[in-house]
């Protein structure tokens, strides 16, 4: 796990800290007690975990495109940051095919002027860039996919993160082989869910909408196998990485972050499970229906082999898909009644890295 002494006083920049991941990780580093700044456009979905949990409070944000390398490097000129969290990126695979440009544009030239700001930046130490699990050739094999395996994802998305593992890669090879440079890693994470998250195309806000609506939810494709995890699983990974790296730079690589077999589940299932728990909390079961809306090409399987992770840091995931659900549930119900989310968001980061 984290340590929180190690992160205390902490500088720690962020980008993409507005969105989903992002928010659950700069409120978990202000409770450590860093000085978090964050980078990003402006809120990327309305509503916005950002804001409707007021993560803004006890840090700077600030608001950039790192497409813009001047106000970038600005930024870090000002911070000096020791740590540096990169998960700034256009992050949907429907939307690539929408915009494939703007997406390369982003998550590789993005990449590109991060890791030069980190170059001319002296006080940077630590480096993780936050690609996916699907920079792999994906051959929908019945195994998980390990870090030395063939990089080539077949969307724009998923391509474009393949890029930016590869831009990685070279800089730590031209720029960061020296004793003293900055440590560099990048994690690849399988699906994550959890409260707060409003994307678009992502079967569990869906599923929040459409309870927010009293609909039936939707589900495109309920057989496709995907590795789920909750939102803690691999934001509390990353910062461990950022940690270990910082003391000792033999531990900066490529690391697989995802759950374990029994977590692989299909999005039919998944939503079972969702309409169970939500009963459980509401008494009401919801219903949904198989639609496919004859959307671009989309994986059916893909799963990770994490042991790298597993063997280098004693690394292993705490709550199951069942757990992770039971949580969604109930900050999802909580945010539709006007509740404090914030305060369910706090518990959960409290209960999960056991932290005061």
């Amino acid at each position: 796990m984290i340590n929180k002494e190690f992160y205390q006083g902490k500088r720690v920049l962020v980008t993409g800290h507005s969105g989903f991941k992002g928010s659950w990780m700069c409120e978990l580093l202000k409770m450590m007690g860093a000085r978090v700044t964050g980078y990003a456009l402006n809120l990327p979905t309305d509503p916005s975990l950002f804001e409707i949990c007021n993560i803004a409070e006890g840090m700077v944000s600030v608001v950039g495109d790192i497409r813009d390398f001047g106000h970038l490097k600005s930024v870090f000129d000002e911070v000096q940051p020791e740590i540096v969290i990169h998960m700034a990126a256009q992050p949907i695979v429907r939307e690539s095919y929408i915009s494939p440009r703007y997406t390369y544009e982003t998550n590789v030239m993005g990449t590109v002027n991060v890791l030069e700001c980190v170059r001319l930046t002296k006080s940077v130490k630590s480096f993780v860039n936050v690609t996916t699990d699907k920079v792999y050739k994906n051959k929908e094999w019945l195994w998980g996919y390990r870090e030395n395996e063939e990089l080539d994802g077949f969307d724009p998305y998923s391509n474009s993160k393949s890029c930016s593992e590869l831009v990685t890669h070279s800089y730590k090879s031209s720029f960061f082989s020296e004793k003293d440079s900055p440590a560099i890693s990048t994690a690849r994470a399988g699906n994550v869910i959890g409260g707060g998250d409003f994307a678009k195309d992502r079967i569990i806000p869906d599923a929040v909408r459409a309870m927010e609506k009293g609909e039936d939810i939707i589900v495109r494709n309920p057989y496709s196998t995907r590795p789920y995890q909750f939102v803690l699983e691999p934001v509390t990974a990353y910062l461990m990485i950022a940690e270990k790296q910082y003391q000792d730079k033999k531990y900066a690589g490529n690391y697989n972050v995802g759950p374990d077999d029994t977590d692989c589940w299909t999005t039919g299932n998944l939503i079972d499970l969702f309409c169970d728990k939500w009963a459980e909390e509401t008494g009401r079961r919801p219903s949904w229906i198989n639609k496919s809306d004859g959307g671009p090409h989309e994986a059916n399987f893909l799963k990770l082999d994490c042991s790298l992770l597993k063997s280098t840091f004693g690394w292993m995931p705490r709550w199951n898909v069942e757990t992770a659900m039971e949580k969604i549930v109930e900050f999802s119900n909580a945010y539709i009644k006007k509740q404090d989310v914030k305060q369910i968001m706090q518990n959960e980061i409290r209960e999960f890295c056991n932290i005061d």
